[in-house]
């Protein structure tokens, strides 16, 4: 006899209910949405306002507020492919090499003589020493300060080559050392444009990396590539340095391990400043906008503890001389170090306006990008056309539900009618389950669920089949029933297993569009065996029951 025990229809009816119930926010989709925001803002100190209690109030709380965020092809927003200048992180870690290379060569300044450093090739550092016949002792301490390479293809190797040329040290990044700072920098410049696009408060991001040096970013909801790239597309890297000079013009030798940068504030003025900076922003740990004493937009910064160390360290040393703040190779402001600055908080004046300053303190809080990135591709895709693909969408999935439908009730009768409701509770499962991860549909997530729908009948086909067929035996309808179900299991677990294998592999090696297909593709398998199997079968042991037919027909 089919049967069904109250534990198991309880279990199934309430992943049922649970299902539709997560899937019911998606609606009243616009409703829900400016719920969400409100809520997210009162949460996050933003001033009160009539709009904002009502929108916050316009969704009950005890109901479940999660959407299916819309992709890019669906919202319409902004689409960036960059190429990240890997090569220009070479010049900034030799610079990083110069105070340790100078330090460990003054403590032998018995053997090599005086110190100096000298011009060369961006990715070269070259050290004069005084005592040249001691060459070779000066490339053996320097070598010392080499670090080993821990990775697949450079394990063992070390990451700086350290050689004499006509009596100077000249340091190099090794093979192994390029591809590890290669590497790092694309990890650094995906977090860190990541962080920027979260701290602007937009939905569901897409931030991958592709190939060797480039990085795609598709911002839903955002208005154009432009402000994206306003976002994103500043390096906003910010050093403090000893000012050796001023100078009227940027033609001016600033000489051997000086740098000469434009004052922002002051037309016509420039700034030699020693090279290698003294912190960095990269040392920063908050950076809020503000205003200084006059009542003009700053910035006020707070630096980690090693970093404050070295800030309050260096102006206890050098109170009375200018220290430059500099950002993305500009002069900000170089003030005189009046007195010691412990607790390496300071604050960043200049002719800021308020918006700037906001979007400075953004910038600096979410980290500097390690190298500058060129915009290879942008796309502004309108809401209009996000709103057509959606359109699309509906149309066809509502095609193909109705054929579908049309298709069980006249071949299968009223069983075919069981199965046409769990069809529809299986797209209510869908985007349930959509919801609770928080997955974001695209337009290949739309093409997903269409295949979906023709292929959750496949399985209620296979057991309306065997069912008929164990009927020809002249057994009862209880009996043909229970064996079609247990009969037709290995054939739609085979069949599904399979294509959620495949989506599997859509997942883990694709990107993009053939992803977000997958997902869809690999949940909607998922609620279609669920549906097929329990739901259908609950649907029919409940109508049994109550009938009790000594005949079927499907």
């Amino acid at each position: 006899m089919i049967n069904i025990s109250p534990f198991r229809q309880a279990v199934i009816w309430g992943v049922v209910a649970l299902g539709l119930l997560l899937a019911l926010p998606n609606l009243s989709y616009t409703r829900v949405e400016r719920h969400n925001d409100a809520v997210a803002a009162l949460e996050t100190g933003t001033p009160v306002t009539e709009r904002l209690l009502s929108d916050a109030a316009g969704w009950p709380g005890f109901l479940p507020s999660g959407l299916v965020n819309l992709g890019l092809d669906l919202r319409g927003g902004a689409h960036l492919l960059g190429e990240v200048l890997v090569g220009d992180v070479h010049e900034s870690r030799m610079d990083s090499y110069w105070p340790e290379v100078r330090n460990a060569l003054r403590d032998a300044r018995s053997e090599v003589g005086t110190v100096r450093r000298m011009d060369g090739p961006a990715d070269e550092l070259r050290v004069r020493v005084g005592r040249p016949e001691n060459i070779a002792r000066a490339v053996d301490i320097v070598q010392e300060l080499a670090r080993p390479v821990v990775t697949l293809t450079g394990a063992g190797a070390s990451d700086i080559d350290v050689t004499a040329d006509n009596g100077e040290v000249v340091l190099t990044l090794t093979e192994a050392g390029r591809r590890e700072t290669d590497e790092r920098t694309m990890r650094q410049s995906l977090e860190i444009i990541r962080r920027r696009v979260d701290e602007v408060g937009t939905r569901e991001p897409t931030i991958q990396r592709q190939g060797r040096d480039r990085i795609l970013i598709q911002v839903p909801g955002i208005g154009s590539a432009e402000e994206l790239k306003a976002i994103i597309g500043t390096t906003a890297q910010l050093t403090f340095h000893p000012v050796v000079n001023r100078a009227s013009n940027g033609s001016q030798a600033p000489g051997a391990g000086n740098v000469i940068l434009p004052s922002i504030d002051e037309e016509g003025v420039f700034y030699i400043l020693e090279r290698t900076p003294v912190v960095t922003g990269e040392e920063l740990t908050d950076a809020q906008p503000s205003f200084d004493q006059n009542g003009r937009p700053a910035v006020n910064f707070r630096f980690n503890p090693s970093g404050a160390r070295v800030f309050g360290d260096y102006t206890a040393a050098n109170i009375g001389s200018p220290f430059a703040i500099v950002l993305d190779d500009e002069v900000i402001s170089a003030p005189v170090i009046q007195s010691h600055i412990p607790g390496g908080s300071g604050i960043i004046t200049g002719n800021f306006t308020i918006e700037e300053s906001t979007n400075l303190a953004v910038l600096l809080r979410a980290g500097a990008l390690p190298a500058e990135i060129v915009f290879l591709e942008e796309r502004t895709i309108g809401p209009e056309l996000g709103q057509d693909s959606i359109d699309a969408g509906k149309i066809a999935c509502l095609v193909a539900f109705a054929a579908v439908l049309v298709f069980m009730g006249l071949s299968y009768g009223l069983f075919g009618l069981f199965a046409n409701v769990a069809l529809i509770v299986n797209v209510g499962l869908i985007f349930g389950l959509l919801s609770l991860i928080g997955a974001t549909l695209t337009l290949p997530g739309i093409a997903g669920i269409v295949l979906t729908i023709g292929m959750a009948v496949d399985a209620n086909v296979l057991v309306f089949e065997r069912i008929r067929e164990e009927l020809k035996t002249a057994r009862g309808p209880a009996r043909a029933i229970e064996l079609g179900y247990e009969k037709a299991l290995s054939a739609i677990l085979d069949a599904n297993i399979t294509t959620f294998i495949t989506a599997v592999i859509l997942f883990v090696m694709g990107s993009g569009p053939v992803k977000g297909f997958a997902v869809t593709l690999s949940i909607g398998i998922l609620t279609s065996v669920f549906t097929a199997i329990y739901a259908t079968r609950a649907m029919i042991v409940l109508w049994f029951a109550r009938r009790r037919p000594k005949t079927i027909e499907v």
